[in-house]
């Protein structure tokens, strides 16, 4: 009871790091991190302050059509902070459902490296791109860098994941509950599949390399094999 303060503290500024304004957002996420250390709490902690009686939302502009880095970038989010991203194709929008802060900040995650990852391989781009190079050849190396980021990041936070849960387990069952219930008022959805891509494995190894040094849940926690081809994965659409 005596935390009971600073957990809404946390709360709130869990909920600025959310803020369009990136400077704003950083801080908020900062200072909810230092103070979840200084008073020992964990996210867990945070959850269990109540018991959720429903799923919250979260929208963010993407593309009508997403390409697959896109795609793997927003589950491998959403299931690192126990969500479920949906796609409207129809109006160019992701939904992340989840339950509490899980929803703020897998929306906030997914904006940050999507756009991060779009930094690095324009840069990428400009330093190997000679001119001499087909369009398609071109295409090819961005995508393949794409991918190569997104799959060092993703596998990072699958093993973030690991060490660190975000739920609590008397909790999952009671989210992962609250979510299909969220889901099923949206209405008929269907799931994608991805087909194996070929890659151009410089750039696709490259992206690897620069995935690996980028901060997988910026501002709140800093994140602590090769292949010719990706294995399919899914997105709700």
């Amino acid at each position: 009871m005596e935390k009971a303060p600073i957990i809404e503290k946390i709360k709130k500024l869990l909920a600025l790091a959310n803020s369009c304004n990136e400077h704003e957002a950083a801080l908020a996420a900062g200072h909810a991190q230092r103070l979840l250390a200084e008073h020992n709490l964990a996210m867990a902690d945070i959850e269990a302050s109540h018991r959720p009686d429903k799923a919250d939302t979260v929208e963010t502009a993407v593309a009508k059509t997403l390409p697959k880095w896109l795609r793997h970038l927003s589950s491998g989010v959403s299931s690192a902070f126990d969500c479920q991203a949906i796609h409207h194709p129809a109006t160019g929008k992701m939904t992340f459902i989840g339950v509490g802060a899980d929803v703020q900040i897998a929306a906030y995650t997914f904006t940050y490296l999507e756009r991060t990852v779009r930094k690095l391989c324009g840069a990428y781009m400009k330093q190997h791109d000679s001119g001499a190079i087909t369009n398609r050849h071109r295409e090819l190396m961005r995508q393949s860098y794409y991918l190569g980021a997104v799959s060092t990041i993703t596998a990072r936070l699958r093993e973030q994941k690991i060490q660190t849960p975000v739920t609590t387990g008397a909790l999952v069952p009671v989210k992962e509950g609250l979510i299909r219930q969220a889901m099923s008022e949206i209405g008929a959805i269907r799931t994608l599949h991805s087909r194996r891509s070929y890659v151009n494995s410089e750039a696709y190894d490259r992206g690897q390399t620069d995935g690996s040094r980028v901060g997988i849940r910026h501002g709140i926690a800093a994140g602590t094999a090769r292949q010719a081809s990706l294995k399919p994965g899914g997105l709700h659409e």
